[in-house]
């Protein structure tokens, strides 16, 4: 059965008793370990016991489909519930689960993570018709999740968190959750048990991240800024960002900004657009989006929106280099807001 997003965290702390498999996937990798980390806390206190939890790899089940029942049939020698983990899964082990969980003969928890996964993925399926089977999906916090994870990890060190530096850390982390975590207990670190986190504190810490990187290029690009574009992108590429990840980031960049494009052609002001926008903008880019907006309208974006789903589509069907291809759509995107804004 597929969850929905209301049952994860239920689910999460306590899986039905009758489930045997759960599928978890999805593009944030960091929250589908994350998740994977809470199940088998679930059954063992500690995940490394080898008497009661098993990892595995794809290959492993693919080179031997036997091992996935005779792993989860074992019974611990010390006693209690096994868990049983399968990482990089991919729909080339959908037949071996699909016939697993037809029947599932054992009491483990088999925990199947996996990367992205399309609507029709034959391993989402086998797993979404299965009655003792669950599947998540992972994906990259909202701003009102992340901004929990942040509270909550302050909460964790008795640190006392500035309303500023929330909105600058929902603005530049969410992307990967195990790499938001070790963010925040870096900040947590530096504030120090007991203390204080202020929104120099936030940016001191976490100025050299790779969210930063990406997002400087993302506001480069759609103000028309060449230069700037070109300096943020060979640090993107440098700290490993992928060119997929860039060309996503860019369309819910470019999405948003459709978004406020609308409010502003409906008769708005552009900084009521700005002051009205949800999540808020981050008071010190308020400036870069007053700029953008002043250089693209409803009609152009809809241009540029295409312009980043076609790159995207490119990177996949072809053969073409993806980085050249990223770079290709950014720059097309900085022309066009260049040649409005006069640049």
């Amino acid at each position: 059965m597929k969850l929905s997003p209301t049952r994860v965290a239920g689910f999460l702390r306590r899986p039905d008793a009758e489930i045997r498999a759960v599928l978890l996937y999805g593009p944030d990798a960091g929250l589908v370990r994350e998740r994977g980390e809470i199940l088998a806390r679930t059954i063992c206190p500690d995940p490394h016991d080898p008497f009661r939890v098993a990892e595995l790899t794809a290959a492993a089940l693919v080179a031997d489909p036997a091992r996935l029942a005779d792993e989860a049939a074992q019974i611990a020698l010390t006693g209690g519930k096994r868990f049983v983990r399968v990482r990089e899964a991919g729909d080339a082990l959908a037949p071996l689960f699909a016939r697993f969980l037809a029947d599932p003969k054992c009491d483990a928890l088999v925990v199947v993570e996996a990367g992205e996964l399309p609507s029709r993925s034959a391993l989402r399926r086998a797993f979404d018709d299965a009655a003792a089977a669950a599947s998540i999906g992972c994906y990259p916090d909202s701003a009102r999740d992340l901004a929990a994870v942040v509270r909550e990890t302050c909460a964790e060190h008795h640190v006392a968190v500035s309303r500023d530096a929330i909105e600058f850390l929902v603005a530049h982390l969410g992307g990967d959750r195990l790499l938001t975590r070790a963010e925040l207990e870096k900040l947590t670190l530096y504030a120090g048990d007991g203390g204080r986190m202020s929104l120099d504190d936030a940016r001191a810490v976490i100025a050299d991240s790779a969210p930063l990187s990406l997002d400087d290029a993302l506001l480069a690009a759609a103000e028309g800024d060449a230069a700037a574009l070109d300096r943020a992108l060979a640090r993107v590429f440098q700290e490993g960002e992928s060119p997929v990840s860039v060309i996503r980031a860019l369309l819910r960049h470019l999405q948003r900004l459709h978004l406020l494009a609308a409010r502003v052609a409906a008769g708005g002001t552009i900084d009521e657009a700005i002051r009205t926008a949800r999540p808020p903008i981050f008071f010190k880019e308020q400036d870069s989006w007053r700029r953008q907006l002043q250089c693209w309208g409803e009609a152009r974006l809809r241009t540029a929106l295409d312009r980043a789903a076609e790159a995207e589509f490119r990177m996949k069907q072809t053969g073409l280099p993806a980085e050249v291809i990223c770079r290709e759509a950014l720059f097309g995107i900085a022309g066009a807001a260049a040649g409005r804004s006069g640049r």
